[in-house]
């Protein structure tokens, strides 16, 4: 029996990086998962055969976070699948850097949309469907948020905004039991960071100089964290954002 046997999670954004290995870790303890995409239909399918071929169970549902009427439909399949809900992980995000004079409307709405309307919208509607016993809701913010970067003006203001928004639904989901927690990891080795260019190159080499732990973070360093704020282990953990990156701030 695992820590989160009988429950349901929903993954926003888990066909790959760090929410196909909390999909996967939700799983193995015992949660049965959706496994949420935008666009990447085949990358989620094979997280969910993984899950299946492991003995767990999971379903892959389309759904772009920023667009309410997908985020509705997410839920009522969820619903439809296993019943109910009781974790919800706000993984979906994007990210694109640029200096001040290359920021366009573009960029901000696209980023704001996903990284912080996504993650409202799926709250909105994931508390209409936790039960009496209330539910988790861990939000993936980011390290940038205490680090600041030059050229990340946007993403880095999104993160701030998920930290707020942390704090700020914890107060007012706390009455109705429900639990709302965020993760901010540092960089870690996913499809993102290695076709944007982070991996294997200086910029790699300056953040593990800048680390503590003295490496940057895979997904697994992260997942075991999220199973944490998920699981009666942290019953009396909300409001609160973890800061999981090796030591780097």
């Amino acid at each position: 029996m695992g820590r989160l046997s009988n429950q349901v999670a929903v993954v926003t954004g888990s066909s790959k990086g760090i929410g196909a290995g909390i999909a996967k870790s939700l799983a193995a303890e015992g949660a049965a998962v959706v496994v949420n995409y935008a666009s990447s239909r085949e990358a989620a399918e094979q997280v969910v055969a993984e899950i299946e071929a492991r003995g767990g169970k999971a379903i892959a549902v389309q759904g772009d976070v920023a667009k309410a009427n997908d985020v509705r439909r997410l839920f009522a399949e969820t619903k439809k699948a296993f019943g109910g809900l009781d974790i919800l992980v706000n993984n979906a995000g994007v990210y694109e850097f640029a200096p001040l004079d290359g920021i366009t409307e573009e960029q901000f709405h696209r980023q704001f949309d996903t990284n912080v309307l996504g993650l409202i919208l799926a709250t909105q509607e994931a508390a209409r469907h936790f039960g009496a016993n209330g539910g988790s809701v861990i939000n993936i913010g980011s390290a940038v948020s205490a680090i600041t970067p030059p050229n990340t003006a946007v993403y880095t203001a999104t993160k701030g905004a998920v930290d707020a928004v942390t704090r700020t639904l914890a107060k007012e989901l706390g009455p109705r039991k429900i639990r709302v927690n965020a993760i901010n990891p540092g960089m870690v080795v996913t499809e993102g960071t290695h076709a944007a260019g982070f991996i294997g190159g200086d910029f790699q080499k300056g953040l593990e100089a800048q680390t503590p732990l003295g490496r940057i973070a895979q997904p697994d360093d992260i997942a075991p964290v999220a199973i944490f704020l998920a699981s009666a282990d942290s019953g009396w953990v909300t409001g609160e954002t973890l800061l999981v990156s090796g030591g780097l701030r």
